[in-house]
């Protein structure tokens, strides 16, 4: 696994038990596109190629109570809406660009289909 840099662990201060969630993330998104750049903020992780594709934070997108202990939310970019449960929150801020949040809270969900999207965010951004 890759070492996190300060600034991620500072992210992660108030929320340490999503750190290992995190991490798997992290090491997913980087062996499955090793041009990644990354960005820790104040309240999200963003994720880019040419363009913003997907972002970690920890966003109310769910009533708290329906919050997962130790979650996080990735939210992807996406030209069209994603028919799935797993997506808490999906927006259209502008025609053609869908943003989706999805509330993740254990390793298995880091799945394939997670990955398909994360994919398919990469290469949405990447030829805006």
């Amino acid at each position: 696994m890759r070492e996190l840099d300060a600034d991620t662990l500072m992210f992660f201060n108030r929320h340490p038990d999503s750190l290992p969630l995190y991490e798997g993330f992290e090491a997913v998104l980087f062996d499955s596109f090793p041009l990644v750049k990354k960005r820790v903020q104040k309240t999200q992780i963003t994720f880019f190629n040419r363009h913003v594709f997907a972002c970690v934070s920890f966003a109310r997108v769910k009533r708290k109570e329906e919050l997962p202990e130790g979650y996080m939310v990735i939210t992807l970019g996406l030209p069209d809406p994603l028919d799935s449960e797993r997506v808490a929150v999906k927006t259209e801020p502008y025609p053609g660009r869908w943003t989706h949040h999805i509330v993740v809270s254990s390793p298995e969900e880091l799945d394939e289909e997670l990955l398909s999207w994360i994919q398919e965010a990469y290469d949405f951004a990447d030829t805006k």
